[in-house]
């Protein structure tokens, strides 16, 4: 099986009801099977909301009530892991026949987590990325991801991960997610400048992979009040352009960016295009130096609490 057909989703969550995302994203699944998509990728932080010019009312040494209320509110946004989102997510992926990457934002226990999930065209929850190195303010809403999530899923065209946003520029992590074969390698993100095709590109040419990076079509009108914006108060302000794009093994772009609006970019892909770039470049196999370098990556949950009974079995 050589071929198939990738699609990146660019569009924009319902404001304020992440049930309503839910069943928007449902939706546009449904859409990618009937265009016959094989691998379909969302945004970064679909489901549960991109904060984009939310501060929290944070400074130095400061919160206040008003920005922990903020934060409670963008709290009951974000979904449980596996949960009732998820089944309705497996649901659409299954019914289309799809494999589908979908940006969330995860809740476990008190702490929220900007995350990839896997899903098979089965209807199978095949695994997760939590982002590793939330940007800048970012860290004040989300927690830390780490090593053990550094996830690649198999598919019938070969291993499938992501690399939400920003990590993008981690070379560590890049090349860890290179060790494990990715070759569907799935970029969410909310970086909607001109710099972040280039760096597509980047990455595909380095990895030797199929990249494909979604990103939101979101207006102000498209985030609740609920949670100040610092940036503008017009609803038909565009907080994020998207900029949507699916890049091949060599560099070269095959379908987008597109900036315009919401839309569906679809591609057809050829694995066998895998092995003919990696003939002059291996990044982590005949092009590599491990006598000069290595990486030692650790891959174990990094867990607060491990009770000792756990820990000795």
């Amino acid at each position: 099986m050589s071929q198939f057909l990738a699609a990146v989703v660019q569009a924009s969550p319902i404001a304020g009801d992440t049930q309503a995302s839910v069943e928007k994203a449902a939706k546009l699944i449904a859409e990618c099977g009937r265009k016959g998509v094989d691998v379909a990728v969302f945004p970064e932080a679909f489901i549960g909301g991109y904060p984009k010019g939310a501060n929290f009312e944070i400074a130095v040494g400061m919160r206040t009530a008003a920005g922990r209320e903020e934060f409670r509110w963008y709290f009951e946004q974000a979904i449980a892991v596996p949960g009732p989102e998820t089944e309705i997510l497996a649901q659409a992926a299954r019914d289309a026949g799809t494999f589908v990457t979908m940006g969330v934002i995860e809740r476990d226990g008190g702490t929220l987590y900007c995350t990839a999930l896997f899903f098979g065209k089965d209807g199978g929850l095949m695994g997760k990325h939590r982002k590793l190195m939330p940007t800048a303010a970012e860290r004040l809403c989300w927690g830390f991801g780490d090593g053990s999530t550094l996830t690649a899923v198999p598919t019938p065209w070969g291993n499938m991960g992501a690399v939400i946003c920003w990590e993008n520029y981690m070379p560590l992590l890049r090349t860890a997610m290179y060790d494990k074969h990715v070759a569907i390698y799935c970029a969410p993100t909310a970086d909607d400048r001109d710099t972040w095709v280039p760096t597509m590109q980047h990455v595909a040419l380095e990895g030797r992979c199929f990249v494909l990076s979604a990103c939101q079509y979101l207006k102000r009108g498209d985030v609740s009040d609920a949670l100040k914006n610092h940036i503008t108060d017009a609803p038909g302000d565009v907080l994020m352009r998207g900029g949507s794009v699916i890049v091949d093994p060599y560099g070269k772009i095959v379908a987008g960016p597109d900036f315009s609006g919401e839309t569906i970019l679809v591609a057809e892909l050829d694995t066998a295009d895998l092995a003919r770039s990696k003939f002059d470049f291996d990044v982590v196999g005949h092009y590599a130096r491990p006598d000069v370098f290595r990486l030692t990556v650790e891959d174990r949950p990094m867990l607060a609490v491990q009770s000792a009974s756990a820990s000795s079995q």
